[in-house]
């Protein structure tokens, strides 16, 4: 029997994702390649935005008409369960307390199969439900080329537009003691890359030692061969002594920062809690410990109180700072957010076409970025093989064909050299 997971939103719902196709295959499923051949189907939700809302029931509706038994999960499945409900039959929601019992369900619906149980009547006699939010934990999966490793989970800053701190709750970490001992599983199967996820990475213990404490402890009982990787780091959190663990030339030079806007009076208004002179100061350090390492970031369009001047100063801080690529959001207002209903609403005419400008610009610097990488000495993570031909990330994140003689697998560590742009190569020296 085929099952597809199809998934919307961060780093963070991808990874859980792929703990539970993971799940499906060991209990004996197979994969679906395509929508249609999918008996199975599960829909990982997003509401960071209306649109990632409406992906979502587009895909329930799509779904619902072709698989013998839909589930659906995430942040938009937490918050809107009653929408969901009406927009096919057979649809089983699991909200994010009981996300992680999904893990359990594809061993108990073989079971049920062998008794002859119907599917959907098997999916709703399945109680099992798990509040701990770290039960999909990178020690039982991976992508067989990094692992991902989930530290932490909820958020406390409430910004006056996102509602996934409505759907997650209140910052919790994982215990350091715990992380390492994840962490050296995942070096004893072999694996060379580890990326730290969680809704709000660097919130991580922040009352205490912070991102920066758990990155020392990792380093100090990592191996050499370990490579870490930051999912997404919020700049209030990130301090010197997260920042000087950069140092190593074991953390990759992949960063991304969710900056928003570079006007402070913007970042005021929207309740981010930092000042892009703060941000200048972090990629400064960046630059400094890392040889132009990938930074991108996420900028949203047309928040509240964005005038053309508060819009020019994030343009002008973009093409400035020179990013190998952004993220471009347009604003979305969110129900039950406290923008939302905000009278200083930026047109969305207006909003719409500021994003355009800013993709246009953030393609200008990804290719900027690229071009400057030939010749450069770098480490890539070998992924998979495809028509004779092997890709894999380096670790400033470029997907890349790997020229070698050597016979190597999935998940090696290579060193090697950019010797070409277009196509992107590297060759393993």
């Amino acid at each position: 029997m085929k099952v597809l997971v199809y998934t919307l939103g961060c780093r963070l719902n991808q990874c859980e994702s792929e703990a539970l196709m993971e799940a499906f295959l060991k209990a004996g499923f197979e994969k679906a390649e395509r929508e249609e051949d999918a008996a199975i189907a599960v829909v990982n939700t997003c509401t960071v935005t209306s649109k990632a809302e409406q992906k979502a029931r587009r895909m329930i509706r799509l779904f619902s008409k072709s698989a013998k038994v839909l589930i659906v999960t995430g942040c938009y499945a937490e918050l809107d369960r009653a929408e969901i409900e009406k927009l096919g039959e057979h649809v089983h929601i699991y909200g994010l307390k009981e996300k992680g019992s999904l893990l359990k369900l594809p061993d108990y619906l073989r079971t049920a199969m062998h008794s002859y149980m119907d599917l959907n009547e098997a999916v709703s006699a399945f109680k099992d439900e798990k509040t701990d939010p770290f039960i999909f934990d990178a020690s039982s999966f991976s992508y067989h080329s990094r692992a991902y490793l989930k530290v932490q989970d909820g958020c406390d800053n409430a910004c006056a537009y996102c509602r996934t701190t409505i759907a997650r709750g209140p910052s919790v970490s994982l215990d350091i003691d715990e992380v390492v001992k994840r962490a050296k599983k995942i070096e004893s199967e072999g694996l060379h890359e580890i990326m730290l996820t969680g809704v709000n990475l660097t919130m991580y213990n922040h009352d205490k030692g912070g991102l920066g404490e758990l990155t020392e402890h990792l380093l100090n009982e990592l191996g050499p061969d370990m490579r870490l990787r930051f999912s997404s780091l919020e700049a209030d959190h990130v301090d010197d002594r997260l920042l000087e663990c950069l140092r190593d030339e074991r953390i990759f030079p992949h960063f991304h920062l969710p900056i928003q806007s570079a006007s402070n009076r913007v970042l005021k208004r929207v309740g981010r809690k930092y000042t892009i002179e703060h941000i200048e100061y972090i990629i400064a350090k960046m630059r400094e410990y890392k040889d132009d390492p990938f930074i991108a970031c996420d900028i949203i369009a047309g928040l509240p109180g964005e005038g053309e001047e508060e819009f020019m100063l994030t343009y002008d801080f973009l093409e400035r700072m020179g990013f190998a690529a952004f993220h471009v959001f347009p604003y979305s207002p969110r129900e039950g957010t406290l923008l939302w209903g905000a009278k200083d609403r930026v047109e969305e005419r207006v909003r719409d076409e500021r994003a355009e400008r800013l993709r246009a610009l953030s393609a200008v610097h990804s290719r900027r970025y690229i071009s400057r990488q030939e010749g450069k000495d770098v480490e890539i993570i070998v992924e998979k093989e495809r028509n004779g031909k092997l890709y894999g990330t380096t670790g400033n994140y470029l997907k890349a064909e790997i020229v070698t003689s050597s016979k190597v697998r999935e998940g090696d560590l290579l060193k090697g050299r950019i010797s070409s742009i277009s196509p992107l190569r590297v060759s393993v020296i």
